[in-house]
């Protein structure tokens, strides 16, 4: 992967803003056992920055509060498929799952990692999203590497006009949109105005829970008095 080197550097500058999935201490981290792997993408980058630090296969940011997960080495670890706990790198920059025998990966396995700039997978599998959703695809030996996670809301207007009217397309992982309602709209198709009613929305489900628990608790005291 030394051919890969040189670009690493640079994707620091796209640090992720703080996210709850990605505090410290994270499982996901002791997936496999040892630290990060010498020669792995992951191990580069993080031994390239001097604002990073290491734990189990994890690349942190160093001082920052929440903690934020950077990196994520995986390869080498037997995985068949992607580890239920991956959710947790979601805010991650760079992914190595190189050398495993991963089967073809579902669409939306990435979901939410909008901030992905650098991920290598095993030959045998595609980036996810195709080619069209990474700025540069690129072979070595075993390894694919998938680098600049391209922004397809801004690639292409025919996804634009999946979104309904009063929402905007927005990235959510490679390959992968959402539609996000334009303020002040919100609801079903953003078709809703103004300001969610979250005081009405409570008081009418207290009055229904309330309501709920005196017919239970009714209905229960005519049983108990029944000889």
């Amino acid at each position: 992967m030394g051919a890969f080197l040189p670009l690493l550097p640079p994707l620091l500058l796209l640090l992720p803003p703080p996210l709850p999935g990605a505090a410290g201490g994270a499982a996901v981290c002791g997936r496999c056992p040892g630290p990060l792997r010498n020669g792995s993408i992951v191990a580069r980058f993080c031994a390239s920055q001097a604002s990073t630090e290491s734990e189990g296969r994890c690349c942190w940011e160093r001082g920052a509060r929440p903690e934020r997960l950077l990196g994520l080495d995986l390869s080498n670890c037997s995985l068949p498929s992607l580890p239920p706990g991956l959710a947790e790198a979601v805010a991650a920059i760079i992914l190595d799952l190189t050398e495993n025998p991963l089967t073809p990966l579902p669409n939306g396995s990435f979901l939410g990692f909008t901030h992905l700039q650098c991920l290598a997978v095993p030959l045998a599998l595609e980036c996810p999203g195709g080619s069209s959703a990474w700025e540069e695809v690129t072979t070595h030996g075993s390894s694919r590497l998938c680098q600049g996670q391209r922004n397809l809301c801004n690639s292409s207007m025919e996804l634009a006009w999946l979104c309904p009217e009063n929402a905007a397309c927005a990235p959510d992982g490679p390959g992968l949109i959402q539609c996000l309602c334009d303020s002040p709209f919100h609801g079903y198709k953003c078709l809703r105005k103004g300001t969610f009613p979250v005081l009405l929305f409570c008081g009418i489900l207290g009055a229904i829970t309330l309501s709920l628990s005196l017919l239970l608790w009714g209905t229960q005291r005519r049983k108990a008095k029944t000889p």
